[in-house]
């Protein structure tokens, strides 16, 4: 992908629609501004309507139709749901599960993989020649989707044997000893169907993400067979899943560490990472699901990324306020995305998401989605020029864990407060204070971007995790941690010494006891030594005992918080920390959001989003030269000069370089 090309435009599926209107809906995508359109993924069954004959008539007509109005196209493999004949040919593909449903099939079955590999290798036989394909999408927002076949058992017997070589190491390294569950062979281990060992559930979720992201590679190798060397390969990464409204409906959002799928490894399998991000519209509209999408994705490969689906109208109550599509757009590119599509161009008329609504209402004219979006694509290709080689410069990252995700969900930290709970609300005080963030996976070891490290519930690691964070405190890092980290390790076995395991003088106290408190889920009675204490327990029986810490070791600093914290206290502390790691805290709080990236020239480009339906005025004084252009409108703006944003509004500010 060139870096300089900012993609925009929608995925499209001519499969589904009413009429012939191809001709007329590439000329309003143009008339829009848009240069990138998604296709194909979505409809094996028409491109293969019976086994062995191949249809790609729809594919190759869009792609043509495409070339002739001036727009690229990305081409998705259509594995994610199979059509009737293949499930009829091999019911264990479904793996017991009913046909109909997508994504709900055995992805390690043979014949599957037999069968959705020809037809990986038809459709980019057929369409890599295409000089307007720029790309290709490996299969869809891609999970292990729950598979426990017999196959895939066996398979996971297999897995454990390789890491521990031995059955007694395993049952040592588990415990399968408590209430008899120590095997003599690997063939003797239970199904993990019905597992009452964290340890070992927790490693068939290990096991079942590896697959996941084995699939991904499996199909990344067959399309680079294929396509032109100039091609990329993309995926769309979601995340975990809330859903609402009617039972068996497709109505949610996206947000949070996925648990299904770990995207660390996974990012292994494309060149270009992508995403699927979705969230709240009209009065609930924040940013900070934007904003985390972002950040994750862009973390994984430190380079730019994809916005592969996005939302144009999406549910009840979701129809966007004039100019919130605008801002959300804006919103990605300032995360560090070099493009935006929209999921997608034309709302469906039948099947289980006809009110996942696109660019397009069901009337197929267009209105007041379509104004805003070719308002979009005229100011996107003319900040192209502009924002060209943006790279995201961070000194704070979120340290996230898979693993730790699901050992807190067979020991969790309380029936209403999930892993991503708890993440997330350390993530939306960060975006509340504009303090920018990588968010890092735990078995990333490069930390030497940064200054401040924070560790939000980080139960399980390794010894070296644990060495690496003592290095980074005593060179002069500071870190910030939550209750509940650095407990137990890589096997969820809770070690012997005291807690925090390893790590007791680098934040200068320890602790044996927790317990709950009101409106507090869980509190780590803390026993400083060398620390400071930043806040103490509120109940008189407690009192002597510290909540929050600060200790200084070596050359940096290290936070404790043993409460799951509130937002003023979370907020507080994290703007403390800021200020040990010698990191500015910004002027700007939410909903008034300031995010910053550097361009090819080395000029700072500022991006200003109000997340509100109020006006907002801020003064974007303090630049190197003394003057800078805000992009959208192309005024100057001198040195201490102020700038109103409109409600949910936003400004772009270049800056001369230093």
């Amino acid at each position: 992908m060139k870096e300089d090309a900012l993609i925009f435009g929608a995925a499209y599926y001519e499969e589904y629609l009413p009429e012939d209107r191809l001709e007329r809906d590439m000329e309003w995508m143009a008339e829009a501004g848009m240069n990138t359109i998604r296709i194909a993924e979505a409809t094996w069954s028409v491109h293969e309507p019976r086994d062995g004959e191949f249809d790609f008539s729809h594919v190759t007509r869009v792609i043509e139709a495409a070339a002739r109005h001036g727009l690229r196209v990305i081409v998705g493999t259509p594995t994610y749901a199979i059509p009737p004949w293949l499930a009829a040919l091999d019911p264990e593909i479904l793996g017991g599960n009913p046909y109909g449903p997508r994504q709900n099939m055995d992805i390690t079955n043979p014949t599957y993989r037999r069968y959705a590999g020809r037809v990986i290798r038809e459709l980019v036989s057929r369409t890599a020649g295409y000089s307007n394909v720029i790309g290709y999408q490996i299969d869809n927002e891609t999970k292990h989707y729950g598979v426990h076949t017999p196959r895939v058992v066996a398979g996971f017997r297999d897995w454990l044997r390789r890491r521990f070589g031995t059955i007694q190491a395993l049952n040592d390294a588990y415990g399968l000893y408590h209430w008899s569950n120590s095997a003599a062979s690997f063939e003797e281990l239970p199904d993990p169907a019905g597992a009452v060992n964290g340890s070992y559930a927790c490693a068939f979720e290990e096991y079942r993400r590896g697959l996941a992201a084995e699939f991904l590679q499996w199909q990344s190798g067959l399309v680079s067979e294929r396509k032109r060397e100039d091609q990329f390969i993309t995926h769309n990464f979601d995340f975990a899943w809330r859903f609402f409204g009617a039972p068996g409906q497709q109505e949610g959002y996206s947000y949070g560490v996925q648990p299904d799928i770990n995207h660390y490894d996974a990012a292994k399998a494309v060149d270009v990472m992508g995403t699927d991000i979705y969230c709240p519209g009209a009065d609930a509209l924040t940013g900070q699901e934007i904003a985390f999408g972002g950040d994750s994705i862009r973390s994984l490969k430190k380079a730019p990324y994809l916005v592969l689906e996005s939302q144009a109208q999406g549910f009840t109550g979701w129809l966007p306020y004039p100019g919130q599509l605008r801002l959300m757009a804006l919103s990605h590119i300032a995360s560090g995305a070099r493009g935006v599509m929209y999921w997608h161009w034309h709302s469906i008329h039948n099947g289980i998401e006809s009110y996942w609504k696109g660019i397009l209402s069901h009337d197929g004219e267009r209105g007041i989605v379509y104004d805003e979006v070719k308002q979009i694509g005229a100011e996107l290709k003319r900040l192209t020029p502009e924002l060209r080689g943006l790279k995201k410069r961070n000194r704070i990252a979120l340290i996230v864990s898979p693993e730790a995700l699901h050992a807190l969900r067979y020991f969790p930290t309380d029936k209403d407060l999930s892993y991503n709970d708890v993440a997330l609300r350390f993530y939306a005080a960060l975006y509340a204070l504009n303090l920018e963030c990588d968010v890092l996976y735990d078995r990333e070891t490069d930390w030497s971007a940064y200054n401040l490290l924070v560790f939000p519930q980080l139960y399980c690691c390794n010894e070296d995790l644990i060495g690496r964070v003592r290095a980074f405190v005593a060179s002069g890092g500071t870190v910030l941690a939550s209750c509940r980290s650095f407990v137990t390790d890589e096997h969820l076995k809770i070690r012997h010494d005291r807690q925090p395991h390893g790590l007791t003088d680098v934040f200068g106290m320890h602790y044996s006891c927790f317990t709950k408190e009101t409106g507090c889920a869980w509190i780590e009675l803390l026993d400083p030594d060398t620390a400071q204490v930043v806040k103490r327990c509120q109940n008189p029986y407690w009192e002597k005992y510290a909540s929050v810490t600060r200790n200084a070791f070596g050359k940096g600093f290290a936070w404790y918080l043993g409460v799951i914290p509130e937002k003023e206290l979370l907020e507080e502390c994290l703007a403390r920390s800021c200020a040990d790691a010698g990191i500015p805290v910004p002027e700007f709080h939410w909903p008034l959001v300031c995010r910053e990236a550097v361009a090819a020239d080395g000029c700072k480009i500022r991006f200003f989003l109000n997340y509100s339906s109020q006006p907002r005025t801020i003064c974007v004084g303090g630049m190197g030269s003394g003057t800078g252009k805000e992009l959208l409108t192309g005024k100057s703006v001198s040195q201490g000069e102020s700038l109103t944003l409109s409600d949910w509004g936003a400004a772009v500010m270049k800056e001369a370089a230093d």
